[in-house]
C-alpha cells in the first residue's frame, strides 16, 4: 500500500508500515520499569531541630538549637545553630513555620531568667527570625506545648511546680502571660519529691484539656482550657494519683484519643489510663515495667511516644540504655512487652517519631550523639540507619512539620 503526498513540490511516496498486533506484555514491562524508577527515587530530606542543655556545653557557638537533616541514608548535620541559651524543649505551631522554645534570657542586671521564645525558621533558606520572648514567671521550664488550634502556648516549670500560659498572637508571637498555676504537695522519694515538679504539658486531642504530670507529687493534674482567653481551670476532679514514688514525667495519647500513657521516671513504669473525652477524667487501667526481667542496675525513664498507627508504644530507659517497645491492644488500651532496642551510650533522654511513622530519632545526652532508626514491621522493630551525628547534650528531638 502506498500513500502519495504532495506539498507543492516533488511528489513524495511513502510506504505505509504494517503494524504488528498489540502485545500487552510490552506495556507490563514498561509499567514495571516505571514503578521501579519512581519507588527508588530519593525521598525529600526531613528537618529536625535539636534542643540541648547549654549548661553542659563549653563552646558558646554550640549552645542553641541544632539543625539536622534526615534522608534514606541517615542523619547529616546542618550548618546552623539557632541562638538560644538552654533550649531544653520546643514545639511547632500547627499552621505556621513558627516555633516555641523554653530557654533563659538575661534580666536588667544580666542574671538569667526563665523564658519562652517564639521564632520563625525557613527550612529551605535557613532564614531565622526571633519574634519575641516572654518571661514564664516560674523556675526551670522544662517542657512546652501548643494546642492544636494554635491559640495557646503553655510551659511546665520543673523548679517550682508551676504551669504558665500565653496567648498566641496573629503573627505567631506570644502575648503577655495569661495564666499561672502552682502545684502543692510532695512524694516519698526524699531526693526527688520534696516539692512539686511539673514535668510535662500535653493537650488532649480535642484541645479542651491540659494534662500536667507532676514528678514531685505523683499526680497528673488536669486543667480545662479556655482557648479564647488562654486561661486554665482545674478540672473536677483536678488530678489522678499514681503509685507513691512513681514520678510521672510525660504523657502521650493514643491516636484514637481513648487512652493516655504516662511514663514514670522514678519507678520505671508506663501507667495506662482510659481517657474521658467529655469529662477529662483519667481512669487507671494498670501499668507495665520498662525494664527486662533480671535487670538490677540503676535506671530512670525519660520519654514516651505512641506510634501513629496506634499499635506500638516506646519508652526510653536511662541506665539500661534502651528503648522499651510495647504492643498496644487498640480496643482495651493495655500494653504487652515486645522487647528492647539497645542504644549505645548513656542517657538516651529524648526521642521522637516522624509524622509519617517511618523514622524514630533518639538523642544520647551524655554521649553527645543523635541516631536515626527505621521503623520496621509496623512498629515492632527498629533498624539503625547511617552513622550517629554529634550534637552536644541533646535533650529534645523535634521533627519539623512541612505543613
Amino acid at each position: 500500500m502506498m500513500f502519495k503526498i504532495s506539498c507543492f513540490g516533488p511528489e513524495i511516496r511513502l510506504a505505509a508500515k504494517r503494524h504488528k498486533p498489540y502485545d500487552p506484555r510490552g506495556f507490563v514491562v514498561v509499567a514495571f520499569l516505571t514503578f521501579l524508577m519512581i519507588t527508588n527515587l530519593p525521598s525529600l530530606a526531613l528537618t529536625l531541630l535539636i534542643g540541648n542543655n547549654s549548661d553542659d556545653i563549653t563552646e558558646e557557638n554550640q549552645r542553641g538549637i541544632h539543625v539536622l537533616r534526615l534522608d534514606e541514608k541517615g542523619l547529616s548535620p546542618g550548618s546552623q545553630v539557632l541562638p538560644f541559651l538552654r533550649p531544653e524543649f520546643l514545639c511547632q505551631h500547627p499552621k505556621k513555620m513558627t516555633f516555641y522554645t523554653v530557654n533563659v534570657i538575661p534580666d536588667a542586671e544580666g542574671k538569667n531568667q526563665s523564658a519562652v521564645g517564639a521564632f520563625q525558621y525557613d527550612t529551605v533558606t535557613g532564614d531565622f527570625k526571633l519574634l519575641n520572648q516572654q518571661v514564664v514567671g516560674g523556675k526551670g521550664p522544662c517542657h512546652v506545648a501548643i494546642d492544636g488550634t494554635g491559640q495557646v502556648v503553655v510551659t511546665a516549670n520543673y523548679g517550682d511546680g508551676s504551669v504558665s500560659a500565653f496567648p498566641v498572637l496573629p503573627d505567631g508571637s506570644l502575648g503577655p502571660q495569661s495564666d499561672f498555676e502552682t502545684h502543692e504537695g510532695s512524694g516519698p522519694n526524699p531526693n526527688r519529691q520534696k516539692a512539686p515538679h511539673a514535668h510535662g504539658v500535653t493537650f488532649s486531642p480535642d484541645n479542651r484539656f491540659l494534662l500536667v504530670p507532676d514528678l514531685g507529687t505523683d499526680e497528673v493534674r488536669v486543667y480545662r482550657v479556655d482557648l479564647e482567653t488562654s486561661q486554665l481551670e482545674k478540672n473536677v476532679p483536678p488530678s489522678v494519683s499514681l503509685e507513691p514514688g512513681a514520678g510521672p514525667r510525660h504523657v502521650s495519647f493514643s491516636p484514637d484519643g481513648r487512652h493516655a500513657y504516662v511514663v514514670n521516671e522514678l519507678d520505671n513504669t508506663v501507667a495506662v489510663f482510659g481517657w474521658g473525652q467529655e469529662s477529662g477524667v483519667l481512669t487507671p487501667l494498670g501499668s507495665v515495667t520498662t525494664l527486662p526481667s533480671g535487670f538490677e542496675g540503676k535506671n530512670t525513664t525519660a520519654e514516651i511516644a505512641v506510634h501513629p498507627n496506634g499499635q506500638y508504644i516506646y519508652a526510653s530507659n536511662r541506665g539500661h540504655n534502651s528503648l522499651a517497645i510495647f504492643r498496644r491492644d487498640q480496643a482495651l488500651g493495655q500494653l504487652t512487652a515486645a522487647g528492647h532496642v539497645e542504644l549505645k551510650g548513656p542517657e538516651p533522654r529524648s526521642f521522637a517519631i516522624s509524622p509519617d511513622g517511618e523514622w524514630l530519632v533518639v538523642g544520647n545526652q551524655r554521649l553527645n550523639t543523635v541516631s536515626a532508626f527505621r521503623i520496621r514491621e509496623e512498629g515492632a522493630s527498629l533498624e539503625k540507619i547511617g552513622e550517629s551525628v554529634t550534637v552536644p547534650s541533646p535533650v529534645c528531638i523535634h521533627f519539623v512539620s512541612s505543613l
